[in-house]
């Protein structure tokens, strides 16, 4: 059973009573003890791997060796015994705020984790870097684990149903720090009055502007939920040595809604759990099987199918046009519709270059498949074969798959398109497809076998076979895990290759 809070901007005068404010609703989700149903525990489960995944395959790449050398460049603070960041020895730690700096940047980088898209985009996932790092600093065990990254979930799943950012061009992580700070609460068992000064901090800090996904996308777009993360948990610490945040946050004369979002009119219902009910957000998100933007996932599966049935729509002589029918979203940030060139520039950034579906859709057609490496390279960009299908592919917004996008009926939501290929000979291709075959609702959705195949491939450039057993063996048993087997719940790279990353210098 939910409960729909309905938030509007309220003046001064109007002295909104603060167990009436949105913050404080969260807060009081977080501070309700309730038990983790099983499926949900099975799938925290699920997500923990998924983030070791691709935080293993991006290990060595330049804003993870950047990150982590900040990070190091921090002692363990007082009060706890610091955090493992992926790759490291586990008694190399630091402090927990650096810890989900670094792992965040790791777990974001590769664009190839848990999504959910509603009302705004998210990457719940993102939560749990902050907590694990947490549990990890003050000893916490493996239930209470679990329930800070169920309320994580939750809450950022809640706002993203309700609140939509991106209109106004502000970035989806702005529902992030409310909900790393809501599940940290959670985990330390914190009280209602603490968690709403942190929801409250962790907003404040981490709203700002979509540039970092416009144009040339550049290296941020992986510290933004990072750096939110790390601001969720300074905001804790911050609430617990009695310090306030500015309220009402979301609806204050001057407060977010009123001067970021839709203005002094604005109103939402931000549907939560009520007391005493279950966190079971966690079970409407989904994985990625490839690396890319999710509204890309449904089309590099349509594309592979469609360029292994008829090879001959993966050379650029046959085709006239390529138009992909899809919805508002897809059309508008990843697609034609960006108006962005360089969505259509073969030296483009690799970030660039997963915000482009016309890019992403010729290389899936014409190897039938893709890989979050090889399918990045400049070499695989500037094929001049795939340059030529590449500039043949555009995109469309079509009402009906924006209202499929926007659905609140599982059977009816979709993230795909339908694709209408002109070939020169006058004949036309036509498919379509509603979600990823990984999906929930797709044709091979995701389970545990699936999550620890993804774990095997990417893992095994970087991490001895014992340790990917380790890791595979611990993680399983989260619920029952001591304090400190959740302080070993992390990766550690082969011997050398952190060593022989570049690292480097800046200010601390």
């Amino acid at each position: 059973m939910t409960v729909s809070h309905h938030v509007r901007v309220y003046a001064s005068s109007e002295n909104l009573a603060r167990e009436d404010q949105l913050a404080w609703k969260i807060a009081e989700v977080a501070a309700d003890q309730v038990e983790v149903e099983q499926d949900v525990v099975d799938m925290i489960i699920n997500r923990i791997i998924d983030n070791a995944s691709v935080a293993a395959a991006s290990l060595t790449r330049a804003p993870i060796n950047a990150a982590r050398a900040q990070a190091f460049s921090h002692p363990v603070s007082t009060g706890g015994l610091g955090a493992n960041l992926f790759g490291a020895a586990l008694d190399h730690r630091t402090s927990p705020e650096w810890a989900a700096w670094a792992n965040g940047v790791a777990v974001r980088e590769l664009d190839y984790h848990d999504t959910f898209l509603a009302a705004e985009y998210s990457h719940p996932g993102d939560n749990i870097p902050p907590i694990l790092a947490v549990a990890q600093h003050v000893g916490k065990d493996g239930r209470a684990l679990v329930r800070g990254i169920a309320t994580g979930y939750e809450i950022q799943m809640d706002l993203v149903r309700a609140i939509c950012l991106h209109k106004h061009k502000i970035d989806h992580v702005a529902h992030l720090g409310p909900s790393a700070a809501a599940g940290i609460g959670t985990l330390l068992g914190l009280d209602v009055e603490t968690i709403y000064q942190a929801v409250g901090q962790g907003l404040h800090t981490t709203t700002a502007t979509r540039q970092s996904r416009k144009g040339e996308i550049s290296t941020w777009k992986a510290h933004a939920p990072a750096f939110a993360g790390k601001m969720a948990v300074e905001a804790v610490d911050r609430a617990m040595r009695g310090q306030t945040s500015p309220a009402p946050i979301y609806e204050g004369e001057d407060g977010v809604i009123a001067w970021m979002l839709d203005g002094k009119d604005a109103s939402y219902d931000v549907p939560l759990p009520a007391a005493g009910e279950p966190k079971r957000a966690i079970l409407d998100s989904y994985t990625k099987e490839h690396s890319a933007e999710y509204q890309a996932q449904a089309l590099i599966d349509l594309a592979r199918k469609l360029g292994t049935s008829n090879p001959a729509l993966r050379d650029p002589a046959n085709i006239d046009s390529i138009v992909i029918h899809t919805s508002h979203h897809t059309h508008n940030v990843i697609g034609s519709g960006a108006n962005d060139p360089q969505k259509y520039d073969p030296t483009a950034s690799r970030e660039t270059l997963d915000h482009s579906v016309p890019y992403i859709f010729a290389v899936a057609l014409q190897d039938g498949g893709w890989h979050h490496v090889d399918s990045y390279t400049p070499e695989r960009a500037g094929r001049p074969d795939t340059v030529a299908l590449w500039h043949k592919v555009t995109t469309a917004e079509d009402a009906e798959w924006t209202r499929r996008y926007h659905s609140e009926d599982p059977d009816e939501k979709a993230f795909g398109g339908r694709v209408e290929i002109r070939l020169t000979d006058g004949s036309t291709v036509v498919d379509e497809i509603a979600v990823a075959d990984a999906h929930p609702l797709g044709a091979r959705p995701f389970a545990r076998e699936n999550y620890i195949a993804k774990f095997r491939l990417l893992a095994e450039p970087v991490l001895e076979p014992a340790e990917i057993e380790r890791f595979l063996a611990l993680v399983q048993r989260l619920p029952e895990l001591t304090a400190a087997e959740v302080g070993e719940l992390s990766i550690v790279a082969k011997p050398g290759l952190l060593e022989a990353a570049p690292a480097p210098a800046g200010l601390f």
